[in-house]
């Protein structure tokens, strides 16, 4: 697992008046490399901006100008998943490049906020800024620094794939759903806490792929039985429910990250069952017989 971090601070208003850029890559869990330099952009320095990062014109004298780092930039950025906390840093990347007439980098942009807002429920509405996060994660750094911010936006990453069991690239796909993935249009919970009674009570389901079935009838048909339905695979996962046309049409192959990360889950020893979706009709018509 790999990615960047990065956190610019600006000189005034105009987001593309980069005056110091931080980036931090993580690989495995651990910072394997790191960079910060002040910028000089070649623009005036509004008060403002000083009193939060104290970074004044005096600072970026005889610093690099951005077009005198943008290799150095991309070689971080390109063709790699870049976090940042919230799209300030993304924009102001973007505003700076086309300043100079520089080509855009290609590279993942995942925003640690929206993480953080997926991950812990006490900053899903309120109190996602970076520095109430990394209180939540226990994480202290120096506020308002590119290089410390960078860092904190990458330990707010790691954190909740922890606390989630989501890996970087399902953190992307993520992202892009409600704070609140466990409720549909009309309100009804997709995750499931087991009923007791059930024949599979103790069994802890996530369902993965395209379903005959709507999600929320298929997370009641497993509560029904027993299960726990969950989002995300995890150490605690014990079946995970495949759609039927996802076996047939990949045959093995482009096999979705939940089902690849079950995979490397059993390859070391934890007891996963992997079945399809009509097996899974199938269980609950069982127990339903038994009942």
């Amino acid at each position: 697992m790999e990615f960047v971090a990065i956190d610019v601070e600006t000189a005034n208003a105009d987001m593309a008046s980069i005056c110091q850029i931080g980036v931090a890559k993580y690989k495995d869990g651990k910072l394997e490399k790191e960079w910060s330099t002040l910028i000089d952009p070649e623009d005036y320095f509004d008060f403002i901006n000083v009193d939060i990062h104290g970074i004044t014109e005096d600072n970026v004298t005889g610093a690099p100008k951005l077009t005198d780092v943008v290799n150095n930039l991309s070689d971080f950025l390109i063709n790699s998943i870049c976090v940042s906390h919230t799209h300030f840093d993304r924009v102001s990347i973007s505003q700076a490049l086309e300043k100079y007439s520089l080509d855009p980098i290609n590279t993942t942009w995942l925003d640690s906020a929206r993480v953080a807002r997926r991950t812990w429920k006490e900053c899903a509405w309120n109190g996602y800024g970076l520095s109430n996060v990394c209180k939540i994660i226990g994480y202290e750094f120096k506020h308002h620094d590119a290089f410390e911010d960078a860092k904190a936006s990458g330990q707010v990453i790691l954190a909740a794939i922890v606390k989630t069991g989501l890996d970087i690239d399902e953190w992307l796909k993520r992202v892009r759903q409600p704070i609140d993935p466990f409720t549909s249009s009309t309100g009804a919970a997709i995750e499931r806490k087991g009923n007791p009674e059930g024949e599979l009570y103790g069994e802890v389901l996530v369902f993965t792929g395209a379903l005959e079935i709507p999600r929320r009838e298929a997370a009641d048909l497993a509560a029904k039985i027993g299960c726990t339905v969950a989002q995300g695979v995890t150490k605690k996962t014990t079946l995970l429910v495949v759609g039927d046309q996802d076996i047939t049409k990949f045959a093995g192959k482009n096999k979705s990250s939940k089902h690849l990360k079950a995979e490397q889950l059993i390859a070391k020893g934890q007891q996963i069952r992997i079945v399809k979706e009509s097996d899974f009709k199938e269980l609950v018509s069982q127990a339903d017989e038994i009942a």
